[in-house]
């Protein structure tokens, strides 16, 4: 396939699911139609089927490009020491808040609890692809401070608590379009006071 065939495919791909997305979230999954789907990306339903399959696979396709847009740090250093261990989950906590408090995110989430009972792949790619993915990283920080000595317990529920102690109840209230998306001041806020409350609760001087 040449490059610009390829990146004409692309195109047709992003403009689809751009497209379902919008329809998903203004209509439901149930009501939104593979042919106004179609129309509102200006290509064939032929098109839709042969890139995606059925319209639950489209549906899918939505929330998994959206859940992989996740950025997660990725050159945080190793937690040696009771300062570096706080600084790490106080950045940790940040880039988190900063990428699932996004309007786009927030949506993917909202779309996936409504269409829990009828596509509940939709539910086990964002627990897989988004919850699981973080959770995991986060646990590999609580992994490598245990093995310095600065925790206790197991890193899983380490990571955990400290999820607990960074969200409170900003993700329900998210969901439910009671709260706005904070602010860089206060998510730095958020994410510092999670890591100084943990770090009380867990972590011992070597």
């Amino acid at each position: 396939m040449s490059d610009r065939r390829q990146s004409g495919d692309t195109a047709v791909r992003e403009r689809i699911l751009a497209a379902a997305f919008s329809a998903f979230m203004k209509k439901g999954f149930a009501a939104a139609s593979t042919a106004e789907i179609a129309a509102r990306a200006r290509v064939s339903k032929r098109e839709i089927y042969a890139l995606f399959g059925n319209k639950q696979d489209l549906l899918l396709a939505c929330v998994t490009e959206r859940v992989r847009r996740l950025q997660l740090p990725t050159d945080l250093p190793v937690p040696g020491d009771r300062e570096t261990l706080a600084q790490v989950l106080t950045s940790f906590g940040q880039q988190l808040i900063r990428e699932i408090s996004d309007p786009s995110v927030v949506a993917v989430f909202r779309l996936a609890v409504a269409e829990a009972i009828h596509a509940r792949d939709v539910a086990r790619a964002l627990e897989s692809t988004g919850r699981q993915a973080v959770q995991e990283a986060l646990g590999g920080i609580m992994a490598q401070a245990r093995e310095s000595g600065l925790l206790t317990g197991k890193p899983a529920a380490c990571a955990e608590q400290f999820s607990g102690l960074l969200w409170g109840n900003l993700m329900i209230s998210l969901l439910l379009g009671v709260a706005k998306r904070p602010d860089a001041r206060e998510i730095k806020a958020r994410a510092t006071n999670a890591a100084a409350a943990f770090l009380q609760l867990h972590a011992r001087q070597k």
